[in-house]
């Protein structure tokens, strides 16, 4: 994951998690540029300790990224501007549906500077800001894909993170690389590769059965990240 920098500027609204307290990043791992081995791990520690579901049924790896790998997300801690806009290559972040009506769906991000976690609806706003007039080559599209089934397959060893002299980028974590359950050693890429054009038409009770079973999950736009989310039961 890597970013540069874009020539915007908008004002940021303030929010609180009244029903949700922040629980602070702290206890959880994180190694800047590996937002995807971060979110692996945290939707390991959110099940091992309590916060979600055992079987971790109700989280979801949700990847950001576009044809042109060029999005703009804001609130980010890699930034180095007032309104912490980025632009990443890629973002990986961990949503958490509740089946309450009356709780938020929750947003985790580790490198956010919003409260952590944020509900999901204060994180589109705030993050993405689908109000804010971008170029069409800044256009975010979303891979979401279930939890346990990301838990299974998602393998890196860490090769984008090296330049061609097989240096790294950026320091990697202390820990062993990820490697999925049938042995695979990489397929990162297989989760970051996205366009526009390959995402659904329209959110309906097929979508939902095709996140939670297939190993890439579904392709949404940024217009239809909150309305797939409420069509799961």
């Amino acid at each position: 994951m890597a970013n540069s920098n874009l020539d915007a500027s908008s004002s940021s609204s303030s929010s609180s998690l009244a029903t949700n307290p922040p629980v602070g990043v702290s206890p959880y791992n994180h190694t800047p540029y590996y937002c995807e081995e971060n979110v692996y791990l945290l939707c390991k520690k959110l099940r091992e300790n309590g916060i979600a579901k055992s079987d971790g049924s109700d989280l979801f790896a949700v990847f950001i990224s576009n044809e042109k790998k060029q999005i703009p997300l804001w609130n980010q801690k890699a930034s180095h501007r007032a309104d912490g806009v980025v632009i990443w290559d890629y973002h990986v972040i961990c949503v958490q549906k509740r089946k309450e009506k009356s709780l938020p769906h929750l947003v985790w991000d580790l490198d956010s500077t919003l409260p952590f976690p944020s509900p999901l609806a204060t994180y589109v706003a705030e993050t993405i800001r689908p109000s804010f007039q971008l170029f069409s080559e800044f256009n975010r599209v979303f891979r979401i894909v279930h939890a346990p089934i990301f838990q299974k397959y998602f393998a890196s060893d860490r090769r984008h993170m090296k330049d061609s002299e097989g240096n790294w980028n950026s320091p990697p974590p202390s820990y062993e690389v990820i490697v999925a359950e049938d042995g695979t050693v990489h397929n990162l890429n297989e989760y970051m590769e996205m366009s526009s054009l390959d995402t659904v038409k329209s959110i309906g009770d097929d979508t939902v059965d095709t996140l939670l079973t297939q190993k890439l999950g579904v392709l949404v736009g940024e217009s239809q990240l909150e309305e797939l989310f409420s069509r799961i039961s």
